[in-house]
């Protein structure tokens, strides 16, 4: 580990930063050029002190998870990330499609799309971020871990995960979600985390186990939807994919018809939405 190397990365990484950039306001009185290090502590979950220690360069070893965090509050690309590995003396990190680390271009599309039903999710159905109106929709994806904390999982062992949808379209949503997986481990294997993940489902739902067998071929994932709220009823919707080609994640979107009832639904659930907010 290069302590000197590392803090030097990220000062600077930190200073090429605007308050603006991470969605902080920037104040009248600001001197600081670029963020402040107590922003970044927040932005990263850490303790001011922690990080003050790691910029000075007298801190501990990062670990990888205080890594992965600093390289989400930093914006980092991903090629700046892996520098930051290489810096703190690991050799590489994680693969591009094995990570949560949001390449800074789709959290920059997602973060001028507050107002909308947004979200960005992993190849194996894991929801990483979310817009408030995204949680009226369909829920806080953020409160699930381990294995649940993927769609994909739950779709086929908690019959919860299914109730968004009508029964009529459970059949076609199961032959979706397989072909997702089966396109995730065909490419990174069963060493993978996907690899870890199917092997679960096949473990624990014959159903899935019926499908994977007939080795389903991913079609278009997103597409017309109906969903069903408990609170407005079924609303119709439409479904686009931002795809990032580096890392396999999806930035997802769920727009309706303008002037249609189910327009006036998702409105009138951007209102409830925050209200409990």
């Amino acid at each position: 580990m290069d302590r000197a190397l590392l803090a030097d990365c990220l000062r600077t990484r930190r200073e090429a930063l605007q308050p603006e950039d991470v969605g902080l306001p920037r104040g009248r009185r600001r001197r600081t050029r670029g963020l402040r290090r107590e922003e970044v502590a927040v932005l990263a979950g850490m303790s001011i002190d922690y990080y003050t220690r790691l910029e000075q360069p007298r801190g501990p070893h990062p670990s990888e998870q205080i890594l992965e965090a600093l390289a989400r509050a930093l914006r980092l690309s991903m090629e700046e990330r892996e520098h930051l590995f290489r810096l703190a003396g690991y050799a590489t990190g994680r693969r591009a499609t094995d990570t949560d680390h949001i390449n800074p271009g789709m959290r920059r599309i997602f973060d001028g799309l507050q107002g909308a039903a947004a979200q960005v999710v992993s190849p194996l159905g894991e929801t990483l971020l979310q817009t408030p109106l995204s949680v009226a929709l369909i829920g806080d994806d953020s409160v699930h871990s381990g294995l649940p904390r993927s769609k994909h999982y739950r779709w086929f062992t908690d019959p919860a995960a299914r109730s968004a949808y009508p029964p009529d379209n459970h059949d076609e949503q199961s032959r979706l979600v397989v072909a997702d997986l089966h396109s995730s481990y065909t490419r990174d294997g069963k060493d993978s985390r996907a690899g870890t993940l199917v092997a679960a489902l096949l473990r624990e739902s014959p159903e899935f186990a019926a499908l994977w067998r007939e080795h389903p071929v991913a079609g278009p994932y997103c597409g017309q939807v109906r969903l069903v709220h408990p609170q407005v009823g079924a609303i119709d919707l439409f479904c686009q994919r931002l795809i990032d080609p580096d890392q396999s994640q999806q930035l997802v979107v769920y727009t309706a018809t303008p002037g249609t009832e189910s327009a006036e639904k998702l409105e009138l659930l951007s209102v409830l939405g925050a209200q409990r907010l």
